[in-house]
């Protein structure tokens, strides 16, 4: 996870409770990544080649898990994207396969940031929904 969804950020608690941490890691491909929306949410976008290798935190989950994250990023409405990539340790190691939230740039409307390779903003609003 590269957004709200790491520890200490405010989705983290209601979508990876009970997931297991298995560490820091990064993309392996550069992907931009910028804080945008009203809510000022972080949004990667599947445009590999572009920005910087974004770094973020891994974990396991199970089906019901992997489930909700869906939910909770809105896998299916358009412009919200759930795509396999390739990430790293950040300590060095083998490269694994990982799922990213994406999303299409027509949500990053109005931007707040360039691009960034760590999320680190708490100006992130949940909507009145979440």
């Amino acid at each position: 996870m590269f957004g709200t969804l790491k520890k200490g950020f405010p989705l983290h608690g209601e979508g990876l409770s009970g997931a297991a941490f298995l560490g820091a890691y990064r993309t392996r491909e550069r992907f931009p990544m910028l804080i945008a929306g009203p809510r000022f949410a972080p949004m990667m976008f599947n445009e590999p080649g572009v920005g910087f290798q974004v770094g973020g935190e891994l974990y396991a989950v199970d089906d019901r898990a992997l489930a909700n994250l869906d939910r909770m990023e809105s896998v299916g409405k358009p412009g919200n994207l759930r795509v396999l990539i390739e990430a790293e340790p950040v300590g060095g190691g083998a490269p694994v396969s990982a799922y990213v939230y994406m999303k299409t740039r027509h949500l990053a409307a109005p931007i707040h940031s360039g691009y960034l390779e760590d999320y680190d903003d708490r100006r992130f609003t949940r909507s009145s929904g979440s």
